[in-house]
């Protein structure tokens, strides 16, 4: 078994074992496709990447459960950000 899925702290990171799971089987699904890795490191093992895309932050389940890239996170909270009000305006 892979070290990463021994630590409770991978599973706690995308919400509980079902979502790591989903995560994990849609992202191994884009791999297979074609989809470069996002990490740099030195194996062809799919999970291997997997996991260390997950421990550092730059794969994530969105809303609808699907595979979002952390680059893409940047776009979503920017759009999601409140208008600053000025006082006067009330």
């Amino acid at each position: 078994m892979l070290e990463e899925l021994k630590e409770e702290e991978i599973v706690n990171k995308v919400g509980g074992r079902f979502k790591l799971s989903t995560l994990i089987q849609k992202r191994l699904v884009q791999l297979n496709q074609g989809s470069r890795a996002l990490v740099n490191i030195d194996t062809h093992d799919k999970m291997s990447i997997v996991l260390q895309e997950i421990v550092q932050n730059k794969i994530f389940l969105n809303l609808d459960n699907e595979v979002a890239v952390a680059d893409d996170l940047d776009t979503v909270v920017a759009a999601a950000e409140a208008p600053e009000l000025d006082a006067s305006d009330l």
